[in-house]
């Protein structure tokens, strides 16, 4: 087929790589435009950027598409028979959406209708789920609201992680994403039941409070890595959460309870904090902190 691909993340990459091995065309790759990165904030491409440049492929990266007349034209004009998009972060008007003969197929990383939305990742580990998985959609005006044409599910380990099932689901798209180009299969629509939405993250959703139960806490942890990161304020400084584990422990919520690493009691329960980081610091072992820094009897939380 002669596609688009519109992605932009590392979690889009693979999808890209299976489309040009399987043998369709690409006929251009949009994803947003470089940004400015690292300690000399130079203009960066963004991953999927990257990987077109290496395998030869045409890259567009328009800042914004929603009321561009002219970007609408240069779409159609590619006479495209799909669009293949996968977390591109630009909202594609109707015009886009209906320029190519078999619509824009969407690979969404999560169980549609659970978790629309920009962070189904996250949420779905934030919130305990027992499974994940991607499903191949239709995509309309709508917020991941379109007509679905694939669906797999995964099972979650009990520690899963967010880099684990980002890369889990990223692979697993690229495979669904040929087996719906091949197959084409009937669209159907999404449940109106089991609707729940996955907002955008920001720095906020990482901090922890002492005041819920350790296993929200550990799931916070391993949700908001490696963005925006788990973390708390102690005495003026913010300390990065890398890797934790509930424990046995009770105690005032935020208190340092006995034992090893850095052991703080929760509403219910105990989180044990394993690895850490101090801003502008190495990261390092709790009981390495400990040596060097005095947290003393509780954190910054009334205790």
């Amino acid at each position: 087929m002669r596609l688009a691909f519109m992605g932009s993340p590392d979690f889009s990459v693979p999808a890209l790589q299976a489309l040009v091995a399987a043998g369709h065309e690409v006929a251009a790759v949009y994803c947003q435009p470089p940004r400015p990165a690292g300690r000399g904030q130079r203009e960066t491409p963004c991953p999927v950027h990257r990987g077109a440049l290496e395998m030869g492929l045409p890259v567009r990266t328009p800042a914004r598409v929603r009321r561009d007349a002219a970007e609408h034209e240069a779409f159609r004009a590619l006479r495209l028979d799909a669009a293949v998009v996968a977390a591109y972060g630009l909202i594609l008007p109707l015009p886009m959406l209906e320029a190519p003969r078999h619509g824009c197929l969407n690979i969404h990383a999560s169980l549609l209708p659970r978790w629309r939305g920009a962070a189904p990742i996250q949420s779905a580990i934030l919130h305990g789920d027992r499974e994940s998985g991607v499903t191949i959609m239709r995509m309309d005006e709508g917020l991941d609201t379109g007509p679905m044409l694939l669906r797999e599910a995964i099972a979650l380990p009990p520690r899963a992680t967010t880099p684990w099932l980002h890369d889990a689901l990223s692979e697993m798209g690229a495979r669904l994403i040929l087996r719906a180009l091949d197959q084409l299969p009937e669209a159907v629509p999404q449940p109106e039941e089991g609707v729940t939405y996955a907002a955008k993250l920001s720095k906020a959703d990482g901090m922890l409070d002492w005041r819920e139960p350790a296993e929200a806490l550990d799931r916070r942890v391993r949700a908001m890595n490696p963005w925006p990161g788990a973390f708390f304020t102690h005495r003026g400084e913010t300390f990065r959460v890398l890797e934790a584990e509930p424990a046995r422990g009770v105690g005032k919520s935020g208190t340092i309870l006995p034992g090893p690493g850095l052991t703080v009691a929760c509403d219910t329960g105990a989180l044990r904090l394993l690895r850490l980081q101090r801003a502008g610091r190495a990261a390092m072992d709790a009981d390495a902190l400990r040596r060097g820094f005095d947290f003393g009897a509780c954190l910054d939380t009334p205790c």
